[in-house]
């Protein structure tokens, strides 16, 4: 009998535990560690920092979900991993594996920025509970009058998407309350131009987002650096192509929203110091197309822990995303790649890393289709509308739903993306 130890419960952790077990079976255990009791549908934290969403409406707990599945539910922080023993310590608990699964989710570096984050002058909507303490300020903020507001995301971000998400939701939240003339938008990117994202632009982003933001009277800064973070502004560096500041700007702000870059967690980070070949400098895990550790062929990693270079070179460092449906080919080839090794085989499984994503707008929304995520692409598409508005929302409540039943990837959702070219695994 094998155990698979899987460190994470979050959109990859949680779907890969379902996906272990209903494909190893009973005479197999699959343990799931987690510093969180709750599972959180993390694309929906905009939602909820305008109050349009609260904690219970995108959250459940895990251990019912997982005891009946027959998957083990350890709640705490991994504390060390210990490779060589092939354990993991929680606190004082060791936990013995034959695979190690990463999807630990990234450390948010915060530090990294003078005054940025929940514990400066900003708010954050990374975790549900940042997204919580956002929608309290928010709330007060409006109750006050408004007043200027900056968002965005900062050097080194990789994940874009919900920036533009927060920006257009707070737009219409305010016209909604009928303070928008009140509050003059500022939007700030290290992205050589609107609708980059990290990807090198996915079909018409640039124009979409370009145009969304004019629509909406948001002005904005691109190519550049946040320099700190106040209680009543941001400063920030405007650079040229080669990334050198040629100005200073200070940008009036009542309500500061700017996402920061991402590490590897300290746990997984602190790697490094078994072998430097599990984890690059920012703490992010090497992994071969088969998504295993170059060093330890039982340990694998999925998610946004994992490193991918930049797609390309910027003026200003801009990371590179891993998305929603990314995850999910990952989560599949990890999958298939540790029963392959079960049974004696070597790993075979690649996943294409295409991406689908629904961004809402708060009374619009734009769906991005870009097979590979990673160009050269064989698919490009990108549009805006009405319904991609009523999308996310659909999306949120089916997600939720397969993470509650267990069931990650219905038949019929199979079927349709099959249909539509769309599939997880690279065919040989």
């Amino acid at each position: 009998m094998a155990h698979i130890v899987v460190i994470g419960a979050s959109t990859g952790g949680l779907p890969f535990a379902y996906d272990i077990k209903k494909t190893l079976g009973k005479n197999h255990e699959v343990t799931v560690i987690s510093n969180n009791p709750n599972f959180n549908f993390i694309p929906s934290n905009p939602w909820v920092a305008v109050g349009w969403r609260s904690e219970n409406d995108i959250s459940f707990e895990l251990e019912p979900k997982l005891k009946r599945k027959k998957i083990n539910l350890i709640v705490g922080e991994a504390t060390q991993i210990k490779p060589n023993e092939n354990q993991v310590m929680v606190g004082d608990q060791t936990v013995d594996y034959d695979y190690l699964v990463l999807a630990t989710g990234p450390k948010l570096a915060f530090n990294e920025v003078e005054g940025l984050g929940p514990d400066g002058h900003s708010v954050s909507i990374c975790t549900t509970a940042h997204a919580e303490l956002a929608h309290q300020k928010w709330e007060d903020f409006c109750e006050n009058g408004g007043g200027p507001i900056v968002v965005g995301a900062v050097q080194g971000a990789s994940c874009f998407g919900p920036a533009y998400e927060f920006a257009t939701i707070m737009e219409t939240d305010l016209r909604k309350r009928g303070i928008r003339d009140k509050c003059p938008i500022t939007f700030v990117t290290p992205e050589p131009y609107i609708g980059h994202l990290g990807l090198g632009g996915v079909g018409d982003s640039k124009g979409l987002l370009e145009a969304e933001c004019r629509h909406r009277h948001i002005k904005w800064h691109i190519n550049s650096k946040v320099a700190s973070v106040q209680a009543d502004k941001v400063v920030i560096d405007e650079c040229d192509d080669n990334g050198e500041s040629v100005k200073s700007v200070e940008i009036p702000s009542a309500y500061t929203m700017l996402l920061p870059a991402f590490k590897g967690v300290d746990t997984v980070a602190n790697l490094a110091d078994v072998d430097s070949g599990f984890v690059n400098p920012r703490g992010f895990v090497f992994v071969n197309e088969y998504h295993q550790s170059p060093v330890k062929n039982n340990i694998f990693s999925l998610g946004v822990n994992i490193a991918i270079p930049p797609v390309e070179a910027t003026p200003v460092m801009c990371g590179t995303p891993k998305t929603g449906y990314m995850i999910e080919s990952m989560v599949t080839a990890v999958v298939h790649n540790i029963e392959d090794m079960i049974n004696g085989k070597e790993p075979s499984n690649i996943p294409t890393w295409n991406a689908v994503c629904i961004a809402d707008m708060g009374d619009t929304g734009a769906a991005f289709v870009a097979m590979p995520q990673i160009p050269p692409r064989n698919v490009t598409w990108a549009k805006k509308g009405k319904m991609m508005h009523l999308a996310k929302i659909a999306f949120e409540k089916f997600f939720i739903r397969n993470m509650k039943t267990g069931n990650t990837e219905p038949a019929y959702q199979k079927y349709i993306f099959k249909m539509l070219g769309i599939e997880r695994l690279k065919k040989e």
